[in-house]
Order: structure tokens, then sequence, then C-alpha cells
């Protein structure tokens, strides 16, 4: 392990740069450059016995770098969609301005617990399954803690003086796919 320590850390010191030049010249900030280079290099990491030796290392690594690239690009793209379409759904909704600081308040008044599970619901757009998944436990038990959690949100609201809303709706919509 200590031989392969060192023979990577020969190949990181001679073509850290050039990888670097690479990522620079194609990514549209310093801080995509430096993802760039550092998936390159631990992709190399985890294949190191595939990297060949000599100036071959370095197209190897410019391919590597060029498939993470692609990665990247195809990740920013996939964002801008989705916050283009979280603009639209936001400029669509017919939310009052008061009620948005009420909606805000009310969400940050309830416990670590219930707004996760308000939040992933409504933000993450996951069904009764999904919820499951990412807290560990049965879908019937995802129910019960999302319909507890709405009930506590619903009587935050009220008590903020907000008796409609239309988020409330998309909450419900999007947990009953199940």
């Amino acid at each position: 392990m200590a031989e392969r320590v060192t023979d990577f850390e020969a190949v990181y010191a001679v073509m850290y740069e050039p990888i670097l030049g690479y990522a620079l010249r194609r990514c549209a900030s310093p801080e995509d450059a430096a993802d760039v280079v550092a998936e390159t290099f631990t992709v190399a990491w985890r294949r190191f016995e595939e990297i060949p030796s000599g100036d071959r290392a370095r197209l190897w690594l410019y391919g590597v770098a060029r498939h993470v690239l692609a990665n990247h690009r195809r990740s920013e793209k996939r964002r801008r969609l989705h916050t283009t379409r979280l603009r639209d759904e936001i400029a669509e909704a017919p939310v009052d301005p008061t009620d948005t600081a009420a909606i805000t308040q009310a969400l940050a008044g309830l416990d670590e617990r219930d707004r996760e599970v308000i939040c992933l619901v409504a933000w993450e757009g996951l069904n009764h399954s999904g919820l499951a998944t990412v807290l560990g436990c049965s879908p019937g038990t995802a129910r019960v803690r999302l319909h507890r959690a709405r009930k506590r949100l619903a009587r935050a609201l009220r008590a903020a003086g907000v008796e409609h809303l239309a988020v409330t709706p998309a909450i419900s919509e999007r947990s009953s796919l199940a």
C-alpha cells in the first residue's frame, strides 16, 4: 500500500498542473475546475493499476478528465433545468408575499424531524416509498410521520394567520404518488 501511495503521489505531482490547466480552460469557474481535477484524481486513485506508464499516463488522465467534465456539464444542465422549473412554479403560485414570511416562520418553528419530512416531500418531490427509504423506516411509518408533520405545520400556519395556502396541495399531491 505504501508503494502505491508513493507511486500515485509521483503521478499526481507530475500531472496535477496539466490536468488543472485542461479543466480551467474548459470550466466556467475555478471552483468547477477544482471539482473536475479532484474527481479526475479520485478516479485515477481507484483505477491506479490501469494508468499507463510514461507520457501515456497524461493522455489517460486527459481522457478521464474529459469524461468527468462531460458528467459535470450534464449535472449543471440538469441543475439549470430544475432551477428554471422551480422558478416558474414559484412565479405561478398564488402566494401572498405576507404568506411567504409566515410560511417560512411556521416551517422554521417546526422541530427538525417535521421540517425534514415536509421538505423532502415538498421540495424533493418524494412519495411515501421514497420518504420511507430516506428516513429508514417503513412506508406506513413515513405516511404517519408526514401526516403528523402536516398537521403541526397547518396549526403553525393558522396561528400565523394563514388560513389558505396554495403550497399545501402540492405537498399532498406529491406525497400521495406512492
